[in-house]
């Protein structure tokens, strides 16, 4: 594909590692902030590589490749976090401005270090271990009652590298291949929260409303924003953690931090982190649409170092609904007559290949009453999924 070509007056080039829909979803506000994109793509028919022009085909864990990439770009950020150390360390030897740091984003990329430096800073987590035998796993298991919550250590997502064992046999093979696993009690929430911010390196941080998400199969496949019913000490005790984090950590760019809602011993509602995302989220894609700034207009405007915008909601409530892949390849038919049954929804596809259970698309819609956007944005889903035909 072509090389970037700079727009006129100065304006600056950011580049992506990673195709994905991330990067993809970055194409439209990066046009309207008059900057110019450039991805590092995993292959010409990568989702971003469809509409963003420069797009050189590349692999991550390529330090030559992803160096000449990054040669011709002011910044450099990130479609996901599976960029090796290595690679990050060639990066900021060579001079090049990346975003979020690697010191940063080894908090998003290892759950153990993740762990360990949430716990030092005083956010609530879940009780939880590093584990390298088998008997320190049946040791923990014990301590806090089986079964418990088995991670690797890098490299899950959507519910993979995740397992709920009763027994040191069950990460058996993790113990072999890894060397070292995280251990975490179960715990008893009342539902997934997720906070929202960004930060610059300058220092300025906005934060977006504490939203619910709702997860099947360790999918998220539905975002309420914000958080229904949510107690506000609460939602200012969740984002003050999150902007904490962002600060003690360094980061810049879009950071997602997921929470689970739990009811304390002494009756009161709390909560305990679970995860980190320093990129745009899936619990971010319905600011695109219902939000003043959406998160990728942000996350440039993070990584660029340029003021922030407003993450002010533009109506009562916005109810995103994940689009999975079903068994209907051609999405065209279904998205017109969706266009048509529901002026006011907005659907956004990824241009990926259609599998079962893939993430394909999303689907958001704004208004004053959450129970009927609920509705429109399920059924929506389902029809792009095939799973309801009228």
């Amino acid at each position: 594909m072509a090389d970037p070509r700079p727009a006129p007056g100065g304006f600056p080039i950011v580049g992506i590692i990673g195709g994905g829909q991330l990067a993809r979803m970055c194409a439209g506000p990066a046009a309207e902030l008059a900057i110019t994109l450039s991805v590092l793509a995993e292959s010409p028919y990568a989702a971003a590589a469809q509409v963003i022009v420069s797009a050189p085909v590349g692999d991550h864990t390529d330090v030559e490749a992803v160096l000449a990439f990054a040669k011709q770009c002011d910044v450099v950020t990130f479609d996901h976090e599976h960029v090796p150390a290595d690679v990050l360390a060639a990066l900021v030897a060579q001079g090049t401005a990346v975003r979020p740091s690697p010191e940063a984003l080894v908090f998003a990329q290892d759950k153990l270090a993740m762990r360990e430096r949430l716990t030092a800073l005083g956010i609530p987590c879940p009780r939880w271990a590093r584990a390298t035998t088998a008997e320190e796993v049946t040791a923990f298991g014990e301590d806090v009652g089986w079964p418990v919550v088995a991670k690797t250590p890098r490299g899950g997502y959507d519910g993979k590298g995740v397992r709920v064992v009763g027994s040191a046999a069950e990460v058996a093979d993790w113990l072999a291949e890894l060397g070292e696993i995280l251990l975490e009690a179960c715990v008893d929430f009342t539902r997934e929260l997720a906070v929202l911010l960004a930060r610059s390196p300058s220092g300025q941080a906005a934060a977006y409303p504490v939203v619910e998400t709702v997860q099947t199969d360790g999918i998220c496949t539905e975002v309420l924003a914000p958080a229904p019913d949510l107690d506000p000490e609460l939602a200012a005790r969740a984002t003050e953690a999150g902007l904490r984090i962002a600060a003690d950590l360094g980061v810049t760019g879009v950071l997602a931090v997921e929470l689970f809602e739990v009811r304390n011993l002494d009756g009161t509602v709390g909560f305990v982190v679970n995860e980190l995302a320093m990129r745009p989220h899936n619990s971010g894609h319905w600011s695109m649409d219902g939000a003043v700034t959406g998160q990728f207009e942000q996350h440039l405007r993070a990584v660029l170092d340029l003021p922030l915008g407003s993450p002010r909601p533009r109506a009562d409530w916005t109810v995103m609904a994940n689009v999975l892949g079903g068994d209907y390849p051609e999405l065209y038919p279904a998205y017109r007559h969706l266009l048509a049954r529901d002026p006011e929804l907005r659907v956004h596809l990824y241009g990926k290949e259609v599998r079962p259970g893939r993430k394909i698309g999303h689907v958001n819609v704004t208004g004053a009453d959450l129970a009927d956007l609920r509705e429109r944005a399920g059924h929506a889903a389902d029809y792009l999924q095939g799973v309801v035909t009228e």
